[in-house]
């Protein structure tokens, strides 16, 4: 049979294997005339596909593993569950997987796509020409980045007008570039067109695989990368292993479990040798006629900090400063430079507009850079230019912190608008350059306000300046190697001498809830860091605004400018601490990042650990996205303690797959934050519910489901071995195999489920209101070595009670009926474990009685009208009589007949003297008592008193019975 099932595998896989390859080389012959290309990023090929495609699926562990244990099935009589429980899936899981593999080897390298309008790129592809004019096109890479603005990816002029299928197959020629990286925003490489010169291909003619196009009709380009070559394939790593201490905790016992297993396989072992060689065939059990497999079958059972606030930006504009218009109209001194202000930020920047109807939606990468467009939307402010754009080379990132845009103005000045960090361009400021002193007093003004600042400046270029300094560029933009390296350098060149006009800053509201929810955090004992790129001013200011920083609470203010004297600062503070050194004290840490870095270097690191700990509050100031996964990181390994990070943004992303458990907030930042995170909420109140109710929740759910799986599995494999001591360790099993199979499949599959799902220790609000419920979580109260051998113990002793108790009381037992009293014991644990009873829990535990009872009932009579378990044949009769008895029971004390209630009462009677009844229409009647002595029925005047009957007797005389 397993070699009918591996040539059946190999037929299917091959018929897959050959269509997909022959299609493949279709498109590449087809195509060959228009492109020429040396390599293939092929990873298949006709003869290469099963051999290689196995090998990638065996190696690894779970399916090497499910081979094993497939393999050993299709030995006779080793397994009870049958020979194709394993196999089936198995081979269809890897059928699966092998047309995954033929589809994602389809498009080869050297192909022309076209892509329509809406439809995702199929690999990553060098843009040659669209519907748009000068070979532009827009796209979504919210696949890739989580952001859903569109962005702008433009062709090369030399390719612009092959806008045909004709045109395009005159095309020949060959791409140099980079090999296959994960790197998504850079891209290095030369497109050689026969009889031109090389042009250089970087991250604007790229369309990667999975970016979707919009609002354009069309697009050819050329596959470059293909399959697992792709950027995003690049990307798709594993992520990282996060495991809760639960599941720690598990794994160790887990392995503990399974040398006890192998104790108890050696012990039987031994003790089937023993038997052997001390009964002979003098077994009870054994027929002269029968055949005793003697071997040892061993069931295996498995059972299956914090970062900076979001923003809530305003959606509004509600910029309206009437002076700015006077000036304008008045021609002011300063109209010139308020001009020049508002055409820098209606032209540096990199909104995309989109049409939705009559409305026009500007998509930006962040709200900063739409917020900074609106000034000069708004209609009162909306400034006439016809600026030529003329060449824009550097967009904003978090590295760079700037952004330039060279263009050229109406009346024929090239002129370069660059806007950044404050700190960046100061640096690059002209001496000539006006009101600096006032924008930094600014600055500091917004800082303190909570804003976030952003300094424009311009410069004006001339003809022979742009010229030579084009050339640099286009030097350094066809470099194969270190080609960001030199385009950095030749950016320096021309971003000099820059006059400042002015600053922006815009509001960084806090959402709704966040003061609240940090205060009811901290009376959870929870720490708390905030991780910005603020500048320290306005960091300190959202500390005090989300209540973080107390007003009495003393600041400790960390700005050092080298090793040396942020290792003093640092020793210093520690010092003074003394013995509250290591204790939570009344105190907030803020540092910036560039002390940050050296606060990080391994001799300081310690101590400024220590130092963090021993305060309240900690708020790190401009810190890079490295930086702030290097804090996590520290803490994670340091201290022993449950790290959680929650952030918004792309810069966040580091820190929130670093801690123990990311939390990512989808807003206006994007949803790269969100994508690579372990929970995603919209808000940051919502956190408080997450941990103190959702989170507690879900650690009483998952332990009770763990122990009582444990406790059920235990309970059932644990009676096996006490059966091994009576059938010779025979590798007989005592229960039916239909009845394993299905025990944790059907008979005991839904408790743990109501477990894990509704089971709660206290109600949403009580978690709420009492905060500190939380430290049973932390401290793992509800899971632990000592809980979890405490369940195991339970497990043991029950086992031994359920096998022993119906194997003394009945001569050798009965399988049967112990598979009963295993089910029900089970069943009741679980409503033993329950806190929170529901209709699903009653449902759980007394349906799977039920369940198990149905079957048992309907499987015993099935033979031989149905050819199998003859085993099972009139098994049912001595549960069922016992069932029948505890019915019969019930009903006889919930409901009686008359009679029977007449009887009872007449019992009763003896000792209470007498009852009343009801009779079927409803009057009440009197049931005489029987009662020692004569009852006094004479009639009062009679021959004989009733005094003279009592004298009438001596008691103390012993009288003769008659025989």
């Amino acid at each position: 049979s397993i070699n009918v099932s591996i040539s059946l595998l190999i037929s299917v896989f091959m018929s897959f294997a050959v269509f997909g390859v022959c299609t493949s080389f279709f498109y590449i012959c087809a195509d060959s005339s228009i492109f020429l290309c040396t390599f293939s990023t092929a990873k298949y090929s006709v003869l290469t596909f099963l051999p290689r495609f196995l090998y990638e699926q065996i190696r690894r562990a779970a399916n090497a593993f499910f081979l094993f244990i497939a393999l050993l099935q299709q030995i006779p009589d080793v397994s009870p569950t049958g020979r194709y429980t394993t196999l089936v899936p198995l081979i269809i899981i890897l059928t699966i997987a092998g047309i995954k593999e033929i589809v994602e080897d389809f498009v080869a390298v050297g192909d022309i796509v076209k892509v329509v309008n809406g439809q995702y790129l199929p690999a990553d592809m060098a843009l040659l020409s669209s519907s748009e004019p000068q070979a532009m096109c827009y796209v979504e890479t919210a696949n890739l980045d989580g952001e859903t603005n569109l962005k702008i990816r433009q062709g090369l002029s030399h390719t612009a007008d092959m806008q045909t299928r004709e045109v395009l197959m005159k095309l020949s020629g060959t791409i140099e570039c980079e090999g296959p990286n994960r790197h998504l925003y850079d891209f290095t490489g030369n497109l050689h067109i026969d009889g031109k010169s090389p042009v250089p291909l970087g991250p604007d003619q790229i369309l990667l695989r999975g970016t979707q196009l919009r609002n354009t009709q069309w697009v050819f380009g050329i596959v470059v990368y293909t399959g697992h070559d792709t950027k995003l394939m690049q990307n798709s790593t594993k992520a990282p292993l996060k495991r809760s201490n639960v599941e720690k905790v598990t794994n160790v016992q887990i392995l503990v479990l399974f040398g006890i297993l192998l104790v108890m396989a050696l012990v039987s072992s031994v003790g089937a040798l023993y038997w052997n060689g001390s009964q002979g065939g003098k077994n009870w059990y054994i027929k002269k006629m029968g055949k005793c497999w003697d071997g040892v079958l061993v069931e295996i059972f498995s059972v299956l900090s914090h970062s900076r606030m979001p923003p809530t930006p305003s959606d509004s504009c509600d910029f309206d400063d009437p002076r700015l218009l006077k000036n304008i109209e008045d021609r002011h001194p300063t109209a010139p430079c308020i001009q020049e202000f508002l055409t820098l930020l209606a032209v540096c920047h990199t909104v995309v507009p989109e049409k939705d109807g009559e409305n026009i939606i500007y998509q930006a990468s962040s709200p900063g850079e739409g917020s900074g467009l609106s000034v000069p939307r708004c209609p009162l402010l909306w400034v006439p230019m016809t600026t030529f754009l003329s060449f824009s080379f550097s967009y904003p990132c978090s590295d760079r912190k700037r952004m330039s845009v060279i263009v050229r103005t109406p009346s024929g000045q090239l002129r370069l608008y660059c806007k950044g960090a404050d700190n960046v361009i100061f640096e690059r400021l002209s001496k000539d350059s006006k009101y600096m002193e006032e924008t930094l007093c600014h600055l500091e003004y917004f800082a303190t306000e909570g804003l976030r600042t952003l300094c424009v400046a311009y410069a004006d270029l001339s003809e022979r300046e742009y010229e030579e300094w084009l050339k640099v560029y286009q030097e350094a933009s066809t470099i194969l190697k270190d080609r960001a390296q030199r385009l950095e350098e030749c950016y320096e060149i021309i971003e000099k001498n820059l006059l400042l006009l002015g600053a922006t800053a815009i509001e960084d509201r806090l959402q709704a809830g966040v003061p609240e929810t940090i205060a009811t955090l901290l009376k959870a004992e929870i720490k708390i860091w905030v991780l910005t790129g603020d500048k320290q001013e306005t960091a300190i200011n959202i500390g005090y605004s989300c209540r973080l920083v107390s007003q009495n609470m003393a600041l400790i203010l960390l700005k050092e400018d080298s090793l040396d004297a942020t290792r003093a600062a640092i020793t210093q503070h520690c010092t003074d601490l003394g013995n509250l050194l290591g204790k939570e004290n009344d105190v907030a840490l803020i540092i910036d990042g560039h002390t940050l870095k050296y606060a990080l270097s391994f001799e300081v690191r310690r101590s400024f650990l220590d130092l963090a700990l021993s305060c309240k509050a900690v708020i790190c100031c401009r810190v890079s996205p490295l930086q702030k996964s290097e804090i996590v990181d520290v803490v994670k390994k340091r201290v022993k303690a449950i790290t959680l990070a929650i952030g918004d943004g792309a810069n966040d992303v580091g820190m929130i797959q670093t801690a123990h458990v990311g939390v990512g907030i989808s807003g206006n930042e994007g949803m790269q934050a969100t994508n690579n995170s372990d929970y995603a909420i919209a808000q940051f109140s919502y956190l408080e519910k997450l941990l103190l109710v959702h989170g507690a929740w879900s650690y009483n759910r998952v332990t009770k489901c763990i122990l009582y799986c444990f406790y059920k599995n235990v309970v059932l494999y644990i009676i096996e071995l006490w059966f091994a001591f009576v059938n010779g360790f025979s590798g007989q099993i005592l229960f039916e195999r239909w009845c394993i199979g299905l025990y944790n499949v059907i008979f005991t599959a839904l408790p743990p489920f109501t477990l894990g799902i509704f089971e709660r220790s206290c109600t949403q609000e009580s978690m709420l209101r009492f905060p500190q419920l939380y430290k049973i979580t932390q401290n793992a109260e509800g899971f632990n070595t000592k809980v979890f051998w405490g369940h195991c113990i339970n497990a043991l002793v029950h086992s031994l009670i359920l096998f022993w108790f119906p194997m003394k009381a009945l001569e050798h037992g009965n399988g049967f009926m112990i598979s009963t009293y295993v089910v029900v014991t089970v069943c009741l644990k679980a409503g033993l474990e329950t806190t929170a009873w529901t209709k699903f829990s009653h449902l759980a535990v007394w349906g799977s009685m039920l369940i198990w009872l149905v079957f048992f009932g309907v499987y015993s009579t099935i033979w031989p009208t149905i050819p199998i378990a003859p085993d099972m044949k009139g098994q049912v009769s001595a549960p069922y009589s016992s069932l029948y008895i505890c019915v019969r029971f019930t009903c006889h004390v919930l409901f009686k007949t008359l009679l029977e209630e007449v009887q009872e009462l007449e019992t009763k009677s003896r000792v209470m003297g007498k009852a009343m009844l009801r009779d079927s229409n409803g009057r009440r009647w009197a049931v005489a008592g029987r009662v020692y002595g004569y009852a006094f029925s004479q009639e009062e005047h009679g021959a004989v008193t009733q005094e003279e009957i009592v004298r009438a007797y001596d008691t103390t005389k012993k009288k003769s019975r008659k025989k």
